[in-house]
């Protein structure tokens, strides 16, 4: 019998949890991150969703160190 592992959703809105899983950070780090507007996000009702181009925008704003 062999397991099957599905494929990663490509999700359109992630929950803070998902986007902390996706940038291998922890989840108050992203909660910091949103506070300090470094990382957007909507609300929706009282949740807080972050747009996977809100994520890529971020990643592609950090600045590499010098080696």
């Amino acid at each position: 019998m062999s397991t099957a592992i599905a494929a990663p959703v490509d999700r359109l809105l992630y929950k803070p949890e998902e986007a902390a899983e996706a940038l291998a950070i922890g989840r108050s780090t992203v909660y910091e991150l949103m506070a300090e507007g470094a990382l957007k996000y909507i609300k929706l009702g009282r949740t807080r969703r972050i747009r996977r181009t809100d994520l890529e925008a971020y990643v592609k704003s950090l600045v590499p160190l010098p080696n």
